[in-house]
This record gives structure tokens, sequence and C-alpha cells, in this order.
């Protein structure tokens, strides 16, 4: 009689722990914000545009051979050390300065380049948060 107790509990806590269960139609959403990385194309040139007035920021204008899909991206800098043929990434960072955090985006190489990327891409007219 007592194993005939314990043996129904254990199998109703076997089919709990091993039953499927729907997932939310926002979970796919949510995993987006773990993707931190994304691969933007081969470097392949670059432009710089100097500021119109005095205390703008000097941008650089870089293509990529995913241009069709992303446009140029602007960065913040006067110069580029990307070599032809490098893959670059879009990187974005969490950033925590005080009590709000906010996003930051970088482009960078597989080795130590990286430019912090401009918010708003003029060439296509788009926010960077989009292509996340």
């Amino acid at each position: 009689m007592r194993l005939k107790t314990l043996f129904l509990p254990a199998v109703i806590i076997l089919l709990a722990a091993c039953g499927t269960s729907k997932r939310a139609a926002s979970d796919p959403e949510e995993d987006r914000l773990y993707v931190t990385r994304m691969y933007i194309g081969d470097f392949q040139d670059f432009r710089h545009t100097a500021p119109a007035r005095f205390g703008d920021p000097h941008l650089i204008w870089i293509k990529t051979s995913r241009d069709s899909t992303f446009g140029k991206i602007s960065a913040y800098s006067r110069d580029c050390s990307f070599q032809e043929g490098d893959r670059l990434y879009l990187r974005r960072k969490y950033v925590t300065p005080g009590i709000y955090g906010y996003w930051m985006y970088q482009i960078e190489n597989d080795s130590s380049v990286f430019y912090r990327v401009c918010e708003y891409q003029n060439d296509r007219k788009v926010l960077v948060q989009s292509w996340y």
C-alpha cells in the first residue's frame, strides 16, 4: 500500500517534468536581445566627411560587400584602418552609465579595430537599431 502512495506522486512529477509546453509567440522576439554581433559584409572602401560646423563630428562612410542590404555605414572617425577584404561586424553593447542604460553600436573587424557607429544612418535614412 505504501508503495502505491509513493508511486502515484512520482509518476505525476515525472510526467510534468517531461511534458511539452507551448512557447509564447513573443519568445523569438526575446531571442533577438541576445544577438550582439552581426556580420555586415567585407570591407571595400570608405570616404571621409568633414564637419559642416565647428564642433560637429567627423564621419566616415564605410562601404561593404553587402552594400545593397545595409547601405554605406556611417561611423565617427577621421580615418579608417580597416583593410580591404576584412570581415566586418556590427556589435551592440548595453551601456549603463547611470540609472538608465542604452544600446551603443560599433563596427569592428576580427582584430582590434573598431569605430562607434552613428545612430542615424543618413544613407538609407534608417536607425541602426532597426537592423537587429
